[in-house]
């Protein structure tokens, strides 16, 4: 008789790192308007400041390193806890739908307001009238895949993972040593950031550099391509091993303080001297990424592992803010761009604005509607009420349970 295996519980912790992960994209993409260093992007040229380079650079080193792992994670829980097919399916419409659809409905959008606030930073006299112009000027499909480039390479990852674990599951006696090594590894804190760090060091030499330049073009790029596939299995190794997650405790204030002040150091001497080669870039680079994505989620299954109705509301509506919230970093700036202000309080609040309306937006126009059934697998109450009494039915049963 086949034992059927227990289903995992939902994870919290995990939910909500994920989801602030993306919603960290929001400060990212606003911080670099307003920095000093050229991102290729339109920038506020008379309101910047290296505090907000300081801001983008620390959000960048570990954001989507963390946010890849989470989904190796989250994917590996569904190719052995449901079924391969249903992780397919559910992959095909939570991310290649959603990449496919949304790139032809932002293209316009992102197209216009960032055509308006370089009108308005390079003092073009009519911006409005620029960017609509532009508008007319658009081939029928997008050139490049702007910010879902993390779409677009998930799921090319997804697909060749599925791949790999079908071969392993014919492999069991691997996969089994794997997993032991793994374990012993995730068991002694220490030994987890060096060695984790230490592969992380060999991606970079197999790409022969120390960072990986975001590529939104069509054809895959190797190197981004080999880069968040290695986090994305780390992801989906560790979840053989969620038993250990709390492992992920210790030390994880020591790790994300650590992290932040290694990479701090980091930038300063970097910043003033440039003493490093690409060896000590690719060394500290490795720690830095790994003190990071240990010390933020052992944070989170430290703080966050209880069911919380404003988290797995924040949680729920994190895809549509990612998604919607480009557009309006873009606009934003230009309809500012006069105003007497510093330009971290401008940063501020480019990502306050954008998040009301990001917010406001999923509120009413996505939550409950077939937006958030297309991007959530379902939709939900806006009510108040509803998600206050959904909050007493979880507790009540997690009581029960005890």
């Amino acid at each position: 008789m086949k034992v059927q295996a227990q289903k995992t519980e939902r994870i919290h912790a995990l939910d909500s790192l994920r989801a602030i992960m993306m919603l960290l994209g929001v400060v990212l993409h606003s911080a670099m308007i307003y920095g000093d260093a050229d991102y290729h992007s339109i920038k506020d040229i008379g309101s910047t400041d290296i505090s907000n380079d300081y801001i983008h650079s620390v959000i960048h080193s570990f954001r989507m390193q963390t946010f890849f792992v989470v989904a190796g994670f989250f994917a590996s829980l569904l190719f052995y806890e449901r079924s391969p097919m249903t992780m397919i399916k559910n992959r095909i419409n939570r991310i290649v739908m959603p990449f496919i659809v949304f790139l032809f409905v932002l293209y316009p959008l992102l197209s216009f307001s960032f055509i308006y606030s370089y009108s308005v930073f390079q003092g073009t006299e009519n911006a409005f009238s620029a960017a609509l112009n532009y508008l007319s000027t658009l081939t029928f499909y997008p050139k490049e895949t702007f910010h879902l480039w993390f779409l677009y390479y998930l799921s090319i990852i997804t697909a060749v993972s599925v791949g790999l674990a079908l071969l392993l599951k014919k492999l069991p006696s691997v996969t089994r040593h794997i997993s032991q090594a793994f374990n012993w590894t995730i068991e002694r804190p220490i030994l987890r950031v060096l060695i984790f760090a230490s592969l992380t060091s060999l991606v970079y030499c197999i790409m022969g550099n120390w960072h990986v330049p975001l590529s939104h073009a069509y054809r895959p790029d190797f190197n981004s391509f080999i880069y968040y596939s290695f986090f994305y299995y780390i992801g989906w190794i560790l979840f053989k091993s969620k038993h250990l997650l709390n492992k992920l405790i210790t030390f994880d204030w020591a790790c994300a303080i650590l992290g932040l002040l290694l990479y701090t150091a980091y930038l300063l001497l970097n910043l003033i001297f440039q003493p490093f080669n690409l060896v000590t870039h690719i060394i500290i680079n490795s720690l830095v990424v790994w003190l990071f994505i240990f010390g933020i989620t052992g944070l989170f299954i430290r703080y966050a592992s209880h069911h919380s109705s404003l988290m797995r509301y924040i949680s729920d509506s994190s895809y549509w803010v990612y998604l919607f919230h480009l557009p309006l970093t873009g606009l934003i700036p230009g309809l500012i761009a006069d105003w007497p202000l510093p330009s971290t309080l401008k940063m501020l609040f480019v990502v306050l604005s954008t998040s009301l309306i990001c917010f406001v937006s999923y509120h009413y126009l996505v939550r409950g509607t077939f937006i958030g059934k297309f991007l959530n697998g379902r939709k939900y109450s806006i009510k108040l009420s509803d998600i206050k009494k959904s909050e007493k039915s979880i507790r009540l049963t997690n009581s029960l349970e005890k």
